[in-house]
């Protein structure tokens, strides 16, 4: 699928996710994996198609907040591609910076979303 599709790229990255599908974008004439859905890389290509995302990646950064009701962490994660994502690990409460990650997709009352496990032997 190109850009030239009707929908627009955040509305068919959720239609992947839907589908059970983690998807990001790479330009055909450089190469380049973009993430978030865009109409364009950084460099200027439009030429973007859909590909699987392999599903690893490095934990780059985490915060974690806590209230009354527990708490969750919010990660920024370095996807094998060489993108940055943000998303979260949950049943974790925070981990090692640099630890490898696992993509899942998690299916909530807000839809699908892309999460991360640690992989075996990194839980800190």
């Amino acid at each position: 699928m190109t850009q030239t599709d009707i929908k627009g790229p955040k509305a068919m990255f959720e239609e992947f996710l839907v589908d059970g599908r983690f998807m990001i974008q790479r330009a055909i004439s450089t190469g380049e994996f973009v993430f978030y859905p865009r109409m364009a890389t950084r460099s200027g290509a439009t030429d973007l198609e859909w590909v699987e995302a392999g599903g690893g990646g490095t934990l780059y950064a985490i915060t974690v907040t806590r209230n009354r009701q527990g708490s969750h962490n919010v990660a920024l994660v370095d996807l094998d591609e060489g993108v940055r994502m943000m998303s979260t690990l949950p049943g974790v409460e925070t981990a090692p910076i640099g630890s490898r990650l696992t993509a899942r997709i998690e299916t909530g009352d807000s839809g699908p979303r892309v999460v991360f496990d640690l992989v075996e032997g990194d839980r800190a």
